[in-house]
């Protein structure tokens, strides 16, 4: 089984990646590689300033999950470290694609250093993965109910199924949190059970995740130019639609999904405008900090490579 997913996860990636950009293309084909660059250059500096601030808010937010699982597991660590694991995590499974697994692979070499077991481990993969979860099912659920029409666009379906989704979303959120109030009895998963959390780890669920995810999609906001198309509003409910679509894609950096997806939902936008706006985002969120987390790596990997020589030398 290990082995066929080792290989199923990589061609997954390629074929959405060929799949979107196929799409993307159709969709870009009118456009020019001038249209981009003016679009860019027509970025004032402030709202660049912006778009950075919200990086930094998107990546803070991030570490907050990871010390969210710590507490839960009741494994307190320094801000320093929780933080550099966590920006060094999501900066590569962004990145790379299959997000869940490359970011325990990460996780358990960082955080085994510090004491914990393969299992509390996997504790804490999954409740971030949730925090995220809950996040996007919170933010979604107002948004759909609001703005039910970029979810018609994407679907051709009416408008009253995306306000039943949006209710449906919010009822998944508030059975957790009642779920956590009154410790409903764990879910069992074979002999695997999930317990509910504590309500003051479900309280900093509910103010992180959706931190995370404003963050986010404040970084393409502010990169786009102001008009009454563009709300903050309507922003964020098409980053949460082709954000999560391009992580369940698999495709690296979910290449291609991210700007057809965004397009699609938003007709009305220039082109050219949107595309400058992602490669902003693109840059800011994922190729920046994969720099900077290839470096973290290294040094990592270093001193843990001279640690173990120096004990074997002994």
């Amino acid at each position: 089984m290990k082995r066929t997913l080792d290989f199923a996860w990589p061609i997954l990636g390629i074929l959405a990646v060929l799949f979107s950009g196929w799409l993307l293309y159709s969709e870009l084909k009118t456009i020019s590689a001038a249209d981009i660059i003016a679009s860019l250059a027509a970025i004032p500096l402030s709202r660049w300033c912006l778009a950075i601030l919200s990086t930094f808010v998107a990546y803070a937010a991030l570490a907050w999950y990871d010390r969210i699982a710590l507490l839960h597991l009741q494994k307190p660590l320094g801000w320093g470290f929780i933080s550099l694991v966590s920006f060094t995590t999501y900066a590569l499974s962004h990145n790379i694609g299959a997000s869940v697994l490359s970011g325990a692979a990460v996780r358990y070499r960082a955080y085994s250093t510090k004491g914990l077991v393969s299992a509390e481990i996997a504790v804490l993969v999954a409740l971030c993965s949730f925090t995220f979860l809950l996040g996007t099912l919170m933010l979604g659920g107002i948004v759909l109910i609001g703005e039910p029409n970029l979810f018609v666009r994407l679907f051709d379906l009416p408008l009253w199924t995306a306000r039943i989704v949006g209710v449906l979303f919010l009822l998944f959120v508030f059975l957790y949190v009642l779920g956590s109030i009154l410790q409903f009895k764990p879910i069992s998963i074979g002999s695997f059970q999930v317990f509910y959390p504590r309500p003051e780890i479900v309280m900093r669920q509910l103010f992180a995740a959706p931190i995370e995810l404003l963050g986010a999609a404040g970084i393409i906001y502010f990169a786009l130019p102001p008009s009454e198309q563009t709300s903050f509003f309507a922003v964020v409910g098409l980053f949460l639609g082709s954000f999560s679509a391009a992580l369940l894609s698999n495709a690296p950096g979910g290449l291609g999904v991210l700007e057809y997806l965004f397009l699609k939902a938003a007709p009305e936008l220039n082109a050219a405008d949107v595309i400058a706006a992602l490669l902003v985002f693109r840059l800011l969120y994922l190729l920046i900090p994969l720099i900077f987390a290839c470096v973290v790596v290294l040094i990592f990997e270093r001193k843990q490579f001279l640690t173990a020589v120096r004990k074997r030398l002994s």
